[in-house]
């Protein structure tokens, strides 16, 4: 059955009828969030010390199960962070996938290492298993515990898939063959947290995870991210990293490593506690108005994006495929220019001009999805 551009961008007008210009994901500060925020800065404490940095903490630990969690400025700078953790040194290789945000690829390039792009599923919009597994044992020999790229004799240290949009990839299955390669995982799930597959959090498969709390994200601080790990090594070593690597004590400034300036502040904690008291709200209202867009295009010949089995999505973004670059293009143009915010793929890694060179696999997939990708509406109602 043909559908129409009208008839789409009308469809997602009826589940937004109180806003003349639908945005793609705008927060709601619909709880404590004021309250929290004033309390910090009656408090004084706004900077990167406070009671609510303590309390964002454990709410993400009380949350996702990790054993540990230390909260920073930002996803990007968490995923920098953990990649360093992970052991990722300059020149090193380190896998990852180009249907991703810009942040992925250039944490791994602030470590001096370089990317390696695998292919994604068109399932989950994240790494495919399949296509890790076979670049690994095509190209990949394991010298003294450690996987080492055939042609270049570079070191692969770490691997980096992302759960797309919210979408739980096969995580599992990606854990599993990095472990036998030697490889650790760090997961990016900066999009998908409250998702889980086989009823465990996304971000704590592997060795680190991370999540982002920018302001589109499902739920916000304004800006921040958080590590987590069941590592109390990594753990205890993440926050001390953060923390400009400053030896504890009472009044002397004393530093014993390269440190970084990343902790979150009071403030944004303050906000980030307030907006986690209404997590699983907002993710029932998401998956509400995920299932009416299902019930939608699920007669249409039009692929919208589910969770896979045994997965739970938060469905931070919700995804068609469209049958052609031009009609996705069509389609943006006429939901935008009708006050209904859509919005294209990520541009690949491996097109943008800094990482071209970087080693791919083919990405099939990656490229098939870019070109025909939308995101939607996907706000909290």
């Amino acid at each position: 059955m043909l559908t129409t551009n009208h008839e789409i961008t009308s469809f997602i007008k009826t589940l937004y009828p109180d806003s003349k210009r639908i945005s793609l994901h705008e927060p709601k500060f619909i709880g404590n969030e004021k309250k929290y925020v004033l309390d910090a800065i009656d408090s004084t404490f706004v900077s990167s010390i406070g009671p609510y940095v303590d309390k964002f903490e454990e709410m993400i630990k009380d949350y996702t199960g990790a054993k540990f969690a230390v909260s920073v400025v930002n996803g990007t700078s968490a995923l920098y962070v953990s990649l360093l953790l992970a052991g990722v040194e300059r020149d090193d290789l380190v896998l990852t996938q180009a249907f991703s945000f810009v942040a992925t690829a250039n944490s791994i390039y602030y470590t001096g290492a370089e990317p390696v792009f695998i292919d994604i599923d068109k399932f989950t919009l994240g790494m495919s298993p399949d296509s890790l597994e076979t670049f690994l044992k095509t190209n990949i020999k394991i010298i003294n515990k450690q996987a080492i790229h055939i042609s270049s004799g570079r070191r692969i240290s770490a691997c980096v898939p992302m759960h797309s949009f919210g979408i739980p990839c096969g995580i599992d299955k990606i854990v599993e063959i990095c472990n036998s390669f030697h490889i650790p995982v760090v997961e990016d799930s900066a999009e998908s947290l409250g998702s889980t597959y086989y009823s465990k959090h996304t971000g704590t498969f592997g060795l680190l995870g991370v999540y982002s709390f920018n302001g589109n994200k499902t739920v916000t601080s304004g800006g921040g991210g958080i590590i987590v790990t069941d590592n109390k090594k990594l753990g205890n070593l993440a926050k001390h990293l953060t923390t400009q690597a400053k030896i504890p004590h009472p009044w002397e400034y004393r530093h014993d490593m390269l440190g970084f300036n990343f902790r979150c502040p009071n403030l944004n904690a303050a906000l980030a506690c307030a907006q986690l008291e209404q997590l699983e709200d907002f993710i029932k209202i998401k998956r509400e108005i995920s299932s009416k867009y299902f019930q939608f295009f699920k007669n249409k010949e039009i692929n919208f994006i589910t969770e896979p089995k045994n997965a739970r999505s938060n469905y931070w973004l919700n995804s068609i495929i469209l049958k052609s670059i031009s009609e996705r293009d069509s389609f943006l143009k006429y939901s935008n220019e009708n006050n209904v915010m859509t919005r294209p793929a990520w541009t690949l890694m491996s097109d943008l001009a800094m990482y071209k060179s970087c080693i791919n696999d083919g990405l099939i997939n990656s490229v098939d999805i870019q070109n025909r990708l939308v995101n939607l509406p996907s706000g909290v109602n």
